[in-house]
């Protein structure tokens, strides 16, 4: 089938681990002939937001991508926020799908799409959604002006042609339904994961055995790891502080903490200190197709703060996990893999809980049977981008 992926109610970001990014990928492989058309809207230096020039080019996996500019009647702090694009209509007529899939819908331009599936009204629809109360509608006018009237109205508008609405947490399974009044009966499940095309099972001792030599890590050791997009609201300086305490007060030892992504300039501060740790790698960006093998030379993964895709892509590793405790976000345990903290800000907790951990060797080997049970049949990308079309 032809299957268009449109990323146009937020950013795109090139060779990023995204569930935008691996979808098409995945589609492409399992033999659709896809296309993306997306935003100008990107990561600047693996940083910050920007804007970048509207553009054709070839995705790393050689799939046609096609960057539409807004239109340019309206002011662009306004326009970012409406997103009406210039060209979508072209684009349509010239790849003209069999499947449009949508990767959230708050933008006005859908409703080019909606002339389009009137007048073809046999292309099928599937939208995910990414948004919740966490990540969006933080305040008054966010919440009443563009989500409860413009992109409520997006979403009514092309609910009739749509067979599956996707929440991609639980809690967004909630925002469809409560927010934008979405059928409960179009919405479900369809998770974040692991593009487990990128690597081979048979590999992982390898692999490890091959991590663990470069960053001079003994096979003995306890690896906990912790990364992505380091702000303060990961909370990752509090793991960091955490980790070192207990270190310095041995009562955990032979034990390593690797921390990996970009800190924002008001953390950069705050780390530089705590990377001179010995016992703490620090290895600042990693490309998303590095990032398996660093889980696969770790024990456990520890995520005190908000969620990011960081947390499926553990579980499907097979790693045991420690995560902030969020409503509705409590899908990525699959049994006993994974410890939830009430207080990712609390160093006592986090550090009970990583002391139990490392300590009580029967009680890790416990996570660790789950998580390597059925992590990876749950969270799979391969599995998840057949799903996601049918």
């Amino acid at each position: 089938m032809k299957v268009l992926h449109c990323c146009l109610a937020n950013f795109y970001i090139d060779n990023y681990g995204y569930q935008e990014n691996i979808l098409p990928k995945m589609h492409k492989q399992q033999g659709h002939d896809v296309r993306i058309v997306a935003s100008t809207e990107t990561y600047i230096d693996n940083k910050k937001l920007g804007y970048i020039q509207p553009s054709s080019y070839y995705t790393g996996e050689n799939i046609p991508i096609t960057r539409l500019s807004y239109q340019k009647w309206l002011p662009h702090f306004v326009m970012k926020k409406l997103r009406l694009y210039s060209g979508l209509q072209v684009q349509l007529e010239a790849f003209n799908p069999d499947v449009i899939f949508l990767h959230d819908c708050q933008f006005l331009s859908i409703f080019t799409i909606i002339k389009y599936l009137k007048r073809n009204p046999g292309v099928q629809v599937y939208i995910d959604c990414h948004t919740d109360l966490i990540n969006s509608a933080t305040n008054w006018i966010s919440m009443n002006i563009l989500h409860k009237i413009v992109y409520r109205f997006c979403a009514k508008s092309v609910e009739k042609y749509t067979t599956w609405f996707y929440g991609t947490l639980p809690t967004r399974n909630d925002f469809l339904r409560q927010i934008y009044g979405i059928a409960p009966q179009k919405v479900k499940l369809l998770p974040l994961g692991v593009d487990d095309s990128s690597f081979s099972w048979d590999e992982e001792q390898s692999i490890r055995t091959t991590i663990r030599s470069k960053l001079n890590i003994q096979e003995s050791d306890f690896v906990i790891i912790s990364g992505g997009k380091i702000d303060e609201k990961k909370n990752i300086h509090i793991l960091i502080e955490s980790f070192s305490d207990l270190m310095k007060n041995m009562i955990i030892s032979n034990a390593k903490l690797i921390i990996f992504g970009e800190p924002t300039d008001e953390m950069k501060e705050s780390l530089n200190a705590a990377f001179s740790d010995r016992d703490i790698l620090y290895l600042k960006w990693l490309p998303s197709n590095e990032i398996y093998k660093y889980f696969f030379a770790s024990d456990l993964a520890c995520f005190p703060g908000t969620h990011s895709v960081l947390w499926e892509t553990a579980v499907g590793l097979g790693l045991p996990c420690v995560f902030q405790k969020w409503d509705g976000i409590q899908h990525v345990d699959v049994g006993g893999n994974c410890v939830f903290l009430q207080n990712g800000k609390d160093i006592a907790e986090i550090q009970e809980v990583l002391q139990r951990i490392i300590n009580d060797k029967l009680f890790y080997q416990q996570m660790k049977n789950f998580a390597q049970a059925e992590g990876p049949r749950n969270f799979s990308y391969t599995q998840i981008a057949r799903k996601a079309l049918s």
